[in-house]
């Protein structure tokens, strides 16, 4: 069975945003990501703005030759831009204006009505529905409730722990991913992998996509882009051999 990537670029946005210039480019950066390997191309709209922006959704939306995937929060204002943009894929995540980076999974079991509502209203616009959680049984069963047909489970925890910790954070994937694919979800995973820490993830067959950004782009410092996205995808294929 194959795996795909999803490469996050929010952080050549980033980039572009510290200075307020109009480089780099996100889609040049977007169409060397496909054109090197990548699968889908995932853009975090924050509320903030830090990096994405709206124009960049926009055209990036009709720019891309695989598919996009609009990580957001489950507000208002991001189901209306989501409806009117209608990206292939929608992942709902928790957000925190003060937070460096999304830091655990959506607590979907807490807020089932709300979540149904939201994913409904995406489903309408004929967008595929993700829901970013933590790898726990009762969030994966919110997210089967609330009718979302894919998940991905958040990695960080693993990613953060160390020695034998890690393998335990491992092992809640690893059940966790085996639960929700019993069960019929698609299951995703993503959050602070990297070269290092992907091949054990990449390795547990359920798993259909890996969303990777911040140690691609951050490789592609030194190796460059093509190479950095090459090397990643190259690693998740022979984990599967």
């Amino acid at each position: 069975m194959s795996i795909y990537l999803g490469i996050n670029i929010d952080h050549i946005a980033t980039i572009r945003q510290v200075r307020g210039t109009n480089y780099p480019s996100l889609i040049e950066a977007a169409l060397l990501c496909e054109k090197s390997g990548a699968d889908s191309i995932t853009l975090h709209l924050r509320e903030d703005r830090r990096h994405i922006q709206d124009a960049d959704v926009e055209i990036l939306c009709n720019q891309l030759t695989t598919k996009m995937n609009l990580e957001m929060a489950a507000t208002n204002e991001m189901i209306t831009i989501a409806s009117k943009i209608k990206p292939q894929d929608c992942c709902l995540v928790p957000e925190k204006r003060e937070e460096l980076t999304t830091e655990g999974g959506l607590d979907v079991a807490s807020q089932i009505s709300r979540m149904k509502d939201v994913c409904l209203r995406l489903s309408e616009s004929k967008i595929i529905v993700s829901l970013f959680i933590d790898a726990q049984k009762d969030q994966i069963d919110a997210a089967r409730e609330c009718s979302a047909p894919v998940i991905e489970l958040h990695t960080g925890h693993y990613v953060n722990a160390t020695n034998e910790m890690q393998l335990v954070e491992f092992e809640k994937i690893k059940t966790m991913t085996t639960y929700a694919h019993s069960i019929g979800l698609q299951v995703n995973a993503g959050h602070g992998l990297t070269l290092e820490n992907t091949t054990s993830i990449a390795k547990l067959p359920e798993i259909v996509e890996l969303n990777i950004g911040h140690s691609i782009i951050a490789r592609a410092v030194f190796v460059g882009l093509e190479v950095a996205t090459r090397e990643m995808k190259t690693l998740m294929l022979e984990a599967r051999l």
